[in-house]
């Protein structure tokens, strides 16, 4: 059956529902995911943000995207790859929302469903971090910068050379990159981990274009944990 790309008012797109019921399903491995709901649109998780001044959707503006049935423009924005993780939004949220763990799922969704954002440089930046710390165990500045420059303009690395020796000599930064002594540990835990995601991936839900505001919510199937 073919839907229409053009989103009738209350109504979503097969493509928007389906990355809903996707994102849905990363909230509910969030302990207190439920709490999305909740949300009262205070702002108060933007105004705790330090880099909301780089964002162009604001931790509020995402949410009320998503409850309007936005995932597309959420998928296409650079603030889910902006986000410090500094978890001040959700220490100071009055409705409990772990909005950084919601941005974390929405960002592993745009890589799932392979969603570019309108700066792909932004992505670059965040999937060479990772890979920067899977290789080592932990951040080496020096080859992260060196990395993202070779990909989008290697002419520009030169002007760092002065502040990497100047930071080399007062022994600020390794030229060279060294893995932790437990790197062999770390690694067996994370492919662990990714092991038991996987075993654990939940069945597809069913297409309904009606999943748009807090009716969509209503699939999310968590039991309230108490004390949490």
């Amino acid at each position: 059956m073919t839907h229409s790309t053009l989103a009738l008012p209350g109504l979503m797109t097969q493509s928007e529902a389906e990355l809903r019921q996707a994102f849905l399903r990363q909230v509910d491995i969030i302990p207190a995911g439920e709490n999305i709901k909740r949300c009262i649109q205070c702002g108060t998780c933007t105004g705790s943000c330090p880099v909301s001044y780089a964002m162009d959707l604001s931790p509020r503006q995402l949410i009320a995207l998503f409850r309007a049935g936005e995932m597309e423009t959420i998928m296409k924005s650079r603030t889910i790859w902006i986000c410090a993780s500094c978890y001040a939004c959700t220490t100071r949220c009055p409705s409990g929302i772990k909005i950084t763990d919601i941005v974390y799922a929405l960002k592993r969704l745009a890589i799932e469903k392979d969603r570019k954002p309108g700066a792909p440089q932004v992505r670059l930046l965040a999937t060479l971090f990772v890979q920067n710390l899977m290789k080592y165990g932990r951040l080496h500045e020096g080859t992260l910068i060196r990395k993202y420059y070779m990909k989008t303009g290697i002419t520009r690395l030169l002007g760092f050379v002065p502040l990497a020796l100047r930071l080399h000599r007062t022994k600020r930064l390794a030229l060279f990159p060294k893995r932790i002594k437990a790197y062999t540990s770390l690694s067996r835990i994370i492919r662990k981990a990714q092991e038991i995601e996987m075993r654990t991936a939940p069945e597809p839900l069913p297409y309904s274009p009606e999943f748009v505001g807090y009716r969509g919510l209503g699939d999310l199937k968590l039991e309230s944990r108490k004390g949490e």
